[in-house]
């Protein structure tokens, strides 16, 4: 876009409202105002213009199964006309078991846009959710051609796939990236993709909410929220500034109707672009790890620990053997920093420790005791497909929760000096779970000394060496644990 035209659009808004508050009702003035809304139009044609050639139409196939209700029984047919002999039947060979389950084929379609170009390939961004299970990709163009496309890579926690097709046209466009941490509340967007199967459909709004990642979105990612109408098709199509940049993918919606209410959501540029160029060199997104389980606190949590009113994420657990665990992280340490940024929550966390390279170096920066430490250095590794497997190496294996006075009264414990931490969320195969450590003990003494509440638990639990025992409380006794060595 020329800078004229970026000039129009810093000054209509401006101009339009001041023309509509002061001038008079004349021709003058309403031919004034007029021009303005042209200049909007005039933008959002030339938006359109450069953005849908490269935006496509992503049709698929996809194998499904399904058990056979009549399996087991005689189908009408049979029950008339006796059973069919099967093919692969004879006198010499038994008849194949025959489990119900049958083959069909599904058509689907969403939206997808062109990103890069390699010599004739080019490669359109789109949903997992779209492409990433497909047997067969058709790619539609918005002058009507269609190219047979191939898979390229997808991730089903981020929700994004590549595809590929070839063309030597050299004219077909590929979009321009933005830059989707600029984006902020009311910064006008459009979301351009296939609703409903009505291909190259554009719509218009603004965006609402950046950084969206409630708890049942995708831990991965968070999210831009526009108001831009968005309905089933539009997955995997663009949405983009008034710059005609693309700035985020069109993921899901939130709908009662299962139709647009003004609540889409797009993942952001930013946190795609990486993936691009691993999908084309790997097939696939290769995650970040360093091996701490994260958990986000309560007001209550964060006053026994000391770190009321600060942002961070709270290690409640980490792997032994893991790079955390080597790198000197802790249980109960209070991440505040990673590589010198601040950490907001444990959702930005998780997203940016996923998005580090394996082999690379991630500084944290940590509140332990109520003290800010040194920066620690962990060495990050490529995570692993199933962590659940690792029940066995998460230390402590359990959550130690505040023992309040209501949770007392919940637990009936009539002491009602007994100081402790109560003993939450134990994993089975776990560190805890073999110390014979049950949700709802009280434990009030790590190694021998005393903790009277959260702070100095994970403060003797930081300071224990090689092994830990614990006092527990339970059904009105004080029991000692067996040592576990780590």
């Amino acid at each position: 876009m020329n800078k004229y035209v970026k000039r129009i659009l810093s000054f209509a808004a401006a101009a339009f409202v001041l023309t509509g508050l002061f001038a008079a009702p004349n021709s003058a003035s309403q031919a004034q105002a007029l021009s303005v809304v042209e200049a909007f139009q005039t933008t959002f044609r030339s938006i359109s213009d450069t953005l849908l050639p490269a935006v496509v139409e992503v049709d698929v196939t996809e194998k499904k199964t399904y058990t056979d209700p009549f399996q087991g029984f005689a189908s009408p047919f049979e029950f008339f006309f006796g059973r069919p002999e099967r093919p692969d039947s004879g006198n010499d060979k038994k008849e194949k078991q025959d489990d119900g389950k049958r083959e069909y084929e599904q058509k689907g379609l969403g939206s997808g846009v062109i990103v890069r170009r390699t010599g004739d390939t080019l490669y359109v961004l789109t949903n997992n959710h779209v492409a990433g299970a497909a047997t067969k990709i058709n790619i539609k163009l918005n002058d009507g051609r269609s190219f047979e496309a191939k898979l390229v890579g997808s991730d089903e926690r981020i929700d994004i796939a590549l595809v590929s097709f070839e063309a030597k046209d050299k004219t077909i466009p590929v979009a321009k990236l933005g830059d989707s941490d600029s984006v902020m509340p009311g910064d006008i967007c459009m979301a351009f993709g296939a609703p409903l199967g009505y291909a190259q459909s554009v719509t218009q709004g603004i965006v609402s909410a950046t950084g969206r990642s409630e708890a049942h979105m995708s831990s991965i990612s968070d999210y831009i929220q526009t108001d831009a109408a968005i309905n089933q098709g539009n997955s995997g199509g663009p949405l983009v500034n008034i710059y005609g940049e693309v700035i985020g993918i069109n993921t899901w919606i939130a709908s009662q109707s299962g139709g647009s209410q003004g609540l889409g959501f797009a993942i952001p540029i930013n946190n795609i672009k990486n993936s691009i160029d691993a999908f084309i060199k790997d097939g696939k997104i290769t995650y970040g790890w360093v091996g701490v389980s994260l958990l986000e606190l309560s007001d209550e949590y964060k006053k026994q620990l000391g770190v009321e009113g600060i942002d961070g994420a709270f290690a409640a657990q980490v792997y032994s053997n893991a790079p955390a665990f080597k790198g000197g992280l802790k249980p109960g340490d209070y991440i505040v920093e990673l590589n010198g940024k601040a950490v907001k929550n444990v959702s930005q966390l998780v997203r940016e420790v996923g998005s580090l390279a394996a082999g690379s170096t991630a500084t944290f920066t940590v509140i332990r005791g109520g003290k800010r430490l040194p920066m620690i250095n962990v060495k990050v590794e490529e995570r692993l497909k199933d962590v659940s497997n690792l029940n066995n190496k998460l230390w402590p294996g359990f959550i130690a929760a505040p023992l309040t006075d209501e949770i007392k009264e919940d637990l009936k414990i009539d002491d009602k000096k007994l100081k402790g931490v109560i003993v939450t969320g134990v994993m089975e195969k776990s560190p805890a779970a073999a110390l014979r450590l049950q949700n709802g003990d009280v434990i009030t003494a790590v190694n021998g000394k005393p903790v009277k509440d959260l702070s100095e638990f994970y403060n003797e639990l930081a300071n224990a060496q090689k092994s830990v025992n614990f006092d527990v409380y339970s059904n009105g006794g004080t029991i000692t644990t067996g040592t576990y060595k780590f």
